[in-house]
Parts: C-alpha cells; structure tokens; sequence
C-alpha cells in the first residue's frame, strides 16, 4: 500500500497526515470543504472563535451523515419491497 504524508489545513492549522494514496484525494477535498465551511459560518454567523466555528461545523456534518443514512435505509426498505412485489408477480405468473 502505498502511503503519502500530507497536510491537511483547517482553520488556519496544519495537520501533517500519513494517508494511504487511494485516499488523498478525498481527504484534502474533505479538508476545503470543512475550511470553507468555517469561513461561511464565521461570515454569516456570530462565532466568537474558531471553536464556535468548529462545532456548528461538525453538527452540520454529522447532521448529513445521519439524513444521509436515514435516507439511504428508507431507499433499501422500499427496493426490498419493489423486490417482493416483483417476486410475488413471478410467483403467481409460474402457477
């Protein structure tokens, strides 16, 4: 596996990192993405510090997470039973 070590800067920090390569991508996108969500909050909101700035930032994404998987468990639930209609039809189709 090969591993790259990058930095990785959110609200105005460094953070040196040991990723593997298949992932850098990903993180330093995740990295902009957290960065410039700090900004927006501290533009459009009364944030005292970057803590502030921090943990609205963090709900927010934890917030996503949890829709996303509320989301993807009601999209499995109504294909198992488009499946179980589709199975039924064949079913009564083979008597």
């Amino acid at each position: 596996m090969d591993v790259r070590r990058i930095t990785i800067t959110i609200a105005g920090r460094s953070y040196p990192l040991n990723v593997p390569s298949s992932e850098e991508e990903i993180l330093r996108k995740v990295g902009k993405q957290i960065d410039g969500m700090i900004k927006d909050f501290e533009k459009n909101f009364d944030v005292r510090d970057k803590q502030d700035a921090l943990a609205m930032c963090a709900l927010r994404l934890g917030t996503n997470a949890q829709v996303a998987e509320l989301n993807n468990d009601k999209n499995i639930n109504a294909s198992v039973e488009r499946l179980k209609n589709i199975n039924q039809i064949l079913e009564e189709l083979e008597k």
